[in-house]
């Protein structure tokens, strides 16, 4: 048995695992999703990027729990692999789910096209948060109209410093066992980064044909992944 940890990306709350861990914990695992800090029934809490990675490690420790399979989809990937680092012997396996990866001293904002100057003013307008995205966001990502109505009715703004404050890492995360997951829509492909570490031998790459919210868009293939990935 494996424990599967469980984060979504920005905006979201453990309630976006919902059609998914049923088929974890029907083949016999421990799951155990989590929200961050200041999102979904934790909403309003005043977070920074480490203040997240504090979330995943504590979810761990305080649970006791052993050969654990840590997921992070989207934006968690930049605290989930910060964490992934820190529980030492206790990780399993690091699954990304079509997610950012972080890079020490560098922030998630930076990674953005414009070095994150767009997201940076959104934070600044709405008061340190950064608001949802409107349904039409969500296009062309191969959901249906009522699974777009249900992420824009859960999501919640998203603490502005987490996406702004540095990663701290204490080695190369192509050192980690992990499993990237790429959605393929729209845009097909990891990006440069990511197709670097794929290129050393601990990572390895699997595909999906559907876009960025795959945890609502095809849950049971999703579970079959993170599945897989925990027996290797």
């Amino acid at each position: 048995m494996v424990n599967f940890v469980l984060v979504a990306g920005a905006r979201l709350g453990a309630w976006a695992w919902e059609d998914v861990v049923p088929h974890l914990r029907a083949a016999g695992h421990g799951v155990h999703p989590l929200t961050l800090s200041g999102l979904a029934e934790k909403r309003g809490v005043p977070a920074g990027q480490q203040t997240h990675v504090e979330d995943v490690v504590t979810e761990v420790e305080q649970r006791d729990l052993h050969e654990v399979v840590l997921v992070g989809h989207s934006y968690a990937g930049v605290p989930v692999g910060q964490a992934a680092q820190r529980i030492g012997d206790r990780l399993a396996r690091l699954v990304l789910v079509d997610a950012s990866v972080p890079a020490d001293g560098e922030s998630f904002a930076a990674g953005w096209p414009d070095g994150g100057t767009a997201l940076k003013t959104a934070i600044a307008e709405n008061g340190g948060w950064w608001p949802c995205a409107e349904p039409e966001h969500f296009t062309g990502h191969g959901l249906n109209d009522e699974q777009i109505a249900r992420i824009v009715a859960g999501a919640t703004p998203h603490p502005g410093a987490t996406l702004t404050e540095p990663a701290v890492l204490t080695g190369s995360l192509g050192d980690l066992p992990t499993t990237y997951l790429a959605c393929l829509l729209p845009d097909a492909g990891p990006d440069e980064e990511v197709a670097e570490l794929l290129a050393g031998e601990h990572w390895r790459l699997v595909e999906l044909d559907t876009g960025h919210w795959p945890m609502f868009s095809r849950p049971q293939e999703l579970a079959r992944i993170l599945l897989d990935a925990a027996g290797e």
